[in-house]
Order: C-alpha cells, then sequence, then structure tokens
C-alpha cells in the first residue's frame, strides 16, 4: 500500500494575512480546505508535513519579491488556524522549491513515502515548482485544486495546467 503524506507549502503569515509582504488573498479561502485535509491526513494515520520559506534577512530572493518570511520571525509562522501539531514535521526552505537544499526528500524517504499530496501556496510558483522536483524524483503526486492559491486567477490556472498536462499530477 502506498505511504501517503500531505505537504502544505507556504501557508506562513507573510503570504496569509491582509496587508501582509507578499499577500496571496486567496490563500485565506483555502485555509478550511486544507484544514480538511489535515484532519483526513492524521485520521489516516499518514505524516503531514509544513515546507515553510525561512529567509535570511539579506535573502538575494528579495531583489525579486518584497522581504517577506524572514527566519524567526512571525510573518515566517504557520497561519493559526492550520499550525502544526508537535508529531508533524517542519521543512525550512529559501527558495521555490520543497526540495532544493532542504532535507525534504531525506525525510521522505526515511519515511517509506511513496504519494504525495501538495497543497499551499503560490501554485504557479512553490507549488509547482516543488511538484515538478516531486515527480521528477518518482513520487506520484496529487494537487487539490480547493487546496491551492495564486497570485491571480491566470497564473493560479496556468500552474494547474502545467502540473496536469507537462508533469502528469493527478488535480482533483
Amino acid at each position: 500500500m502506498p505511504q501517503k503524506t500531505l505537504l502544505i507549502i507556504d501557508m506562513l503569515d507573510d503570504f496569509v494575512l491582509p496587508g501582509a509582504p507578499l499577500e496571496v488573498p486567496d490563500t485565506r479561502k483555502i485555509i478550511p480546505n486544507i484544514g480538511r485535509e489535515i484532519i483526513k491526513a492524521r485520521g489516516a494515520g499518514y505524516p503531514v508535513v509544513y515546507v515553510c520559506d525561512s529567509h535570511a534577512p539579506d535573502d538575494r530572493e528579495f531583489q525579486i519579491w518584497p522581504r517577506h518570511c524572514v527566519k524567526g520571525t512571525k510573518g515566517a509562522r504557520v497561519v493559526d488556524e492550520l499550525a502544526p501539531e508537535p508529531k508533524d514535521i517542519v521543512i525550512e526552505k529559501t527558495t521555490y522549491s520543497g526540495f532544493f537544499n532542504t532535507r525534504l526528500e531525506e525525510v521522505l524517504r526515511s519515511l517509506g513515502v511513496t504519494d504525495l499530496i501538495i497543497t499551499g501556496c503560490v501554485t504557479n510558483i512553490c507549488i509547482l515548482f516543488t511538484a515538478s522536483d516531486a515527480v521528477l524524483r518518482g513520487y506520484n503526486v496529487t494537487v487539490p485544486k480547493d487546496c491551492v492559491a495564486g497570485l491571480n486567477k491566470e497564473d493560479h490556472e496556468f500552474g494547474l495546467r502545467q502540473m496536469e498536462k507537462v508533469l502528469k499530477v493527478n488535480i482533483i
């Protein structure tokens, strides 16, 4: 039987809260849906893994995007409604893919994971790049479309299309 894992990507104060530096307004709409997936995962006994932006104060990414999710700040915390429990796993990342220079693959392999359910934001950036790296590493990937949010409708739909048509991700 496949070992599933739920990934929750960047559901952090600096993306979710009104007026946040990199506010993605639609993230607030998907909180209940991600909460549903967390309940399902915990009920089925599979791991819940939070993959979270965690930047140095002088991160190069701030040349592209506003300063956000600086390690140790309130903005880098998971929103209260989706806060991790002690048994959950939190992986810090410094760029778009949850796999790049992180311990995510090591953790997933140690758990015997074969299937990933990816949720969070931003659909055409961190969700897409993490899904791509997951597929390239041989994981079966599912993205519930009511559990991801984009900066705008066009980019959100682009990300979903790329994952479904190019990566053969299961979009449900």
